[in-house]
């Protein structure tokens, strides 16, 4: 029975592995040193207006711009996200979830700011992802909702306050195909959410704490009722070898 009960409960973490596999893209990093952010760093960072994420705040739910590879952006097209508000030493997961209908290949990759300042090309794709921001909201100016996007703090605040901080960037490359010439031609954005999960000591996504629990549940009560079922199994085939001893006796 304990064997039966291994296979059942491996059986159901590869189900939920898998599950997750497919929809889903992720990388896995430790939360750097925090250090103040010079000056000359912290007032391009403000006016590049990228979407954030804290552990206090950690889902965005948005759309995500994609192309097939080509020889200029050989992985697709690069979104980038602020990670803030880190914890030293702590792992940290980044996750992508986009529905299956809209295949597409995602890689995501963590830098410090350091490290982003200074490669030119990091920096000139920082930069066009900024541009394109702008010119969205220039086209978008009559939506009230987009003056109430989150901004990283400003160069004053950052210069008082060391953080925790990396740079995400987040690569989408179509990966269909079709002989519908307009999708072909035209990518349409990727659904997606962008999940930040802090592991719990380090070992364990916080958002897999109720599932982990639930299949630690599910495998102690299986085992128990198994433990149940095969006791009351010996004790019939104990009750049933004692009424056969007894027949045997009275003939």
């Amino acid at each position: 029975m304990t064997l039966i009960l291994r296979i059942h409960v491996l059986t159901t973490l590869l189900f939920l592995f898998t599950h997750a596999l497919a929809n889903t893209e992720k990388t896995i990093f430790l939360g750097p040193e925090a250090a103040t952010i010079p000056l000359a760093q912290a007032k391009p960072l403000a006016g590049l207006r990228l979407d954030t994420l804290t552990p206090a705040n950690g889902t965005l739910r948005t759309q995500l711009a994609a192309q097939f590879p080509s020889p200029e952006y050989p992985h697709g097209t690069a979104t980038w996200l602020v990670l803030d508000k880190l914890t030293p030493n702590q792992r940290y997961e980044v996750r992508v979830c986009w529905p299956a209908t809209q295949p597409t290949a995602f890689s995501l990759t963590t830098f410090p700011l350091s490290t982003v300042w200074d490669s030119p090309e990091l920096m000139a794709s920082l930069r066009a992802y900024s541009m394109s921001r702008q010119q969205l909201s220039e086209l978008a100016a009559s939506s009230p909702s987009h003056d109430d996007d989150e901004v990283p703090a400003s160069s004053s605040e950052r210069e008082e306050e060391a953080s925790s901080m990396l740079l995400l960037r987040i690569l989408a490359a179509a990966d269909y195909f079709t002989t519908d010439s307009a999708l072909m031609s035209n990518v349409p954005p990727v659904d997606a959410d962008i999940i930040l999960d802090p592991f719990l000591f380090n070992v364990l996504p916080r958002s897999l704490a109720g599932t982990a629990c639930y299949i630690v549940a599910v495998a102690a009560a299986a085992y128990l009722a198994a433990r149940r079922v095969a006791s009351w199994i010996g004790e019939l085939a104990v009750s049933g070898s004692l009424q056969q001893d007894s027949l045997k006796k009275r003939q």
